[in-house]
């Protein structure tokens, strides 16, 4: 795990924020971008010399980690990050395919040319990063695209939803955004398209479609390695 954690551009915690909310964001934040990846064991004194902090505080995320899905805490084995079963993606997955279609929708209705302008800025850093097999760029252009159709689509309720799923889609994309990555960009394009066209109804169609792909990628990967093992 040090290794990891070494290699992680992971700034340390700072004293201003309160210190389990910082260390909480931290710990999220290495589990999300796999600098600690699913199943690997986390040691308290380890992760507190990393984030230069105690161990209780580290403690204390661990705890909340465990009961927000994060980390599972093994009696007499100590702690471990999650790994999540096929069920679990199918069901944060499917729930995002809702909201996410539901926001194309409105995306289309509300839609600016600035708003277009600003969505095919955003595409073009995804085909950049692909191009490039840039990972960690990739999944935040991504992230960005997705966002900025939760804000074009102007709903501040579908919001506030989208974003409490959103860093574990964060997370279980990741993985896949390299393979998955052209085909997934060639839909984005076809959602701007219907969006710049103020189509709502191809718009939330090609959304369904998108996350739906994705969601299944997903899953096939998933199984593909529960039988490596």
């Amino acid at each position: 795990m040090r290794e990891a954690l070494t290699a992680a551009a992971t700034r340390r915690v700072t004293r201003p924020a309160p210190l389990r909310q910082a260390v909480y964001d931290a710990l999220t934040e290495l589990i999300v971008n796999g600098s600690l990846k699913p199943g690997q064991h986390l040691v308290e004194a380890e992760l507190a010399e990393h984030l230069g902090v105690s161990r209780q505080p580290v403690r204390e995320a661990l705890q909340r980690l465990q009961t927000d899905g994060w980390v599972d805490l093994r009696p007499a084995q100590g702690a471990f990050v999650h790994s999540p079963t096929e069920e679990e993606a199918a069901q944060l997955l499917g729930v995002r395919a809702v909201l996410e279609t539901y926001s194309a929708q409105l995306a289309a209705q509300h839609a600016k040319p600035e708003d277009v302008e600003r969505l095919w800025e955003v595409h073009g850093e995804g085909v950049d990063a692909l191009a490039a097999g840039d990972t960690e760029r990739l999944v935040a252009a991504n992230t960005a695209l997705h966002t900025c159709v939760t804000s074009i689509a102007d709903n501040a309720v579908l919001a506030e939803l989208i974003a409490g799923v959103s860093q574990k889609v964060r997370w279980y994309y990741t993985p896949i955004a390299r393979p998955r990555g052209k085909e997934a960009w060639n839909e984005h394009a076809q959602l701007i398209r219907a969006i710049a066209k103020g189509d709502a109804d191809r718009a939330g169609e090609v959304m369904r479609k998108h996350t739906e792909r994705t969601t299944g990628f997903y899953r096939k990967q998933l199984a593909a390695g529960a039988n490596q093992d």
